[in-house]
């Protein structure tokens, strides 16, 4: 394996214009929370002190149970002991309990948290950085996560679903037997095989099988891994969810927020609601204020003021965040300087700077986590013998494609050159006709948009005409795109890890974490 190269989001066409802006530190009041070791600085003294020994205390306690069963490396039990001094934060990342994982890119997500751990240790010897998987084991689509894909196959488990996913316990195993078939003689695919019986095994809930399967890869880099549906961690958040359920504070603080990045960017990633809390019965439902009453939306419970608030003081465990609340759990549990997550995670994390102000808890620093692509060898060289660039499979592939067919092409250079005639023609035209009589003016206009729409749809039809007698080159190009971008988008949105560790064992992931970079946000290629 051996990267060809590192491309900043900032050159990548698809990376939303939100995530640049933040990365550049464009965007006003978050200067401070892009990832610096300056700013880092800043966020150890502001976490220190505001997490108190108490929740420290708890926080172990609840890690230490949630671990017991799982064979712990000496990395780990050493990250448990660090978390119970004062001197110890966390960097974080979260996922959902996507069937054996899911894409890839929540391996990458897990060891660019680990490589940033040690990246800070060696920059802040004095302080100790603990790299933490969340679960999002409440989440209840089901749907979205029983599914995983490979090169050449699609698995899935069907189970009954409605409540918290973490809760399902596996009964439906066929997607094992179908999966051993697949890499059975793969050179690393009887670890990989061992490792979903593992986890997997009919009786284990979700969040069993997530929490083996993760410390199986990770264990030996000191990873923890905490599941938020707990107790003992929601009973710290009973003041933070009654004030939500009595004045809808989320929605009304991060109002500003939201109009501002609506009026700049388009539409916010998730809109706030009046009541950002679901209640957890044998289902996961929303909670809305009717007026007069809690209703528990699709169910028939409904609580008064008074017995709602009391359901929360005795059993904080049956209230549930949802994607927005969730930041805030995190950061109140946790002793958390930094949390990475994808594109989609930074956009609407940015939502809650205002929100977390008004609750004293500080706003982490947000990192977009890097990308990978890994590569053949033998598609790395079609591409250069195409005379192509890897990044500009990253761009609007269609010009590059039209630019390709076309070049050298005489009528490309025509239709370029009469079109542009075309424009200074009627420029002239109007500047004339506008000294006889103004109306005149527009009337050329008019004539010139109704022209020059005939010329372009002339061009298209010209185009395909050409990219028809050059149709093995176009097939060639479009195949090429798809090795890059199977099903049409990243790789590491539809490929699971098993297609690489099948062949390349832990060294993979030994790989992937020397190639991370810490300090910026890349989509790292890699030749394999």
């Amino acid at each position: 394996m051996k990267t060809i190269n590192k491309i900043s989001f900032n050159d990548i066409e698809s990376i939303p214009q939100l995530v640049k802006d933040f990365l550049n530190q464009k965007i006003e009041g978050f200067e401070n929370n892009t990832f610096s070791l300056d700013h880092l600085k800043q966020q150890i003294h502001l976490k220190k002190d505001s997490f108190s020994s108490g929740k420290r205390n708890i926080l172990s306690e609840v890690f230490e149970g949630q671990l017991s069963s799982l064979p712990l490396s000496s990395k780990q039990r050493e990250s448990l002991e660090n978390l119970k001094l004062s001197n110890t934060f966390t960097i974080t990342t979260g996922h959902q309990l996507n069937l054996f994982s899911g894409p890839v890119f929540f391996v990458y997500k897990i060891l660019q948290t680990i490589k940033t751990c040690t990246y800070l240790k060696e920059n802040f010897p004095d302080f100790n950085f603990v790299p933490v998987y969340w679960m999002a084991s409440e989440d209840h689509d089901f749907a979205e996560i029983n599914h995983f894909k490979t090169e050449n196959n699609y698995y899935e488990t069907n189970e009954k679903s409605g409540g918290p996913v973490g809760k399902i316990e596996i009964s439906d195993t066929y997607f094992i037997s179908e999966f051993e078939k697949e890499f059975k003689d793969s050179i690393f695919g009887t670890e990989l095989i061992l490792m979903m019986k593992e986890a997997y095994k009919s009786g284990n809930t979700l969040t069993e099988a997530i929490r083996i399967l993760v410390n199986r890869l990770f264990s030996e880099f000191g990873l923890l891994i905490l599941d938020g549906d707990s107790k003992e961690l929601k009973n710290q958040m009973k003041e933070i969810f009654k004030d939500e359920l009595l004045h809808f504070s989320l929605q009304k603080t991060s109002e500003d927020k939201v109009d501002f990045l609506t009026e700049k960017y388009g539409k916010v990633q998730v809109n706030p609601r009046e009541i950002n809390l679901f209640y957890l019965s044998e289902t996961r439902d929303r909670i809305e204020f009717n007026g007069q009453k809690y209703i528990i939306v699709d169910k028939t419970i409904q609580f008064t003021e008074e017995e709602i608030l009391a359901e929360l003081e005795n059993y904080p465990e049956k209230f549930s965040p949802n994607a927005l609340m969730r930041p805030v759990y995190q950061e109140n549990v946790l002793p958390n300087l930094a949390y990475i997550g994808g594109n989609a995670e930074i956009m609407y994390w940015l939502e809650l700077k205002d929100y977390f102000s008004k609750i004293n808890i500080p706003f982490p620093i947000l990192i977009p986590r890097n990308s990978m692509l890994f590569l053949k060898e033998k598609t790395i060289g079609k591409i250069e013998k195409l005379d192509l660039k890897i990044e500009e499979f990253f761009q609007n592939f269609t010009v590059i494609t039209n630019h390709k067919i076309l070049k050298d092409n005489p009528i490309l250079q025509l239709l370029d050159e009469k079109e542009e005639l075309l424009v200074s023609s009627f420029s002239a035209l109007r500047t004339s006709a506008e000294t006889t009589e103004k109306s005149f003016g527009n009337m050329v206009k008019a004539e010139e948009v109704r022209q020059l729409k005939s010329f372009k749809r002339m061009k298209k039809r010209l185009l395909h005409a050409e990219k028809i007698k050059q149709n093995e080159l176009l097939e060639r190009l479009e195949n090429l795109f798809l090795d890059v971008h199977p099903a049409k988008t990243w790789q590491e949105r539809v490929y699971n890890f098993s297609v690489f560790f099948s062949d390349y064992g832990y060294s993979w992931l030994e790989n992937c974490l020397e190639e991370m970079v810490v300090q910026d946000s890349k989509l790292i290629i890699v030749a394999i």
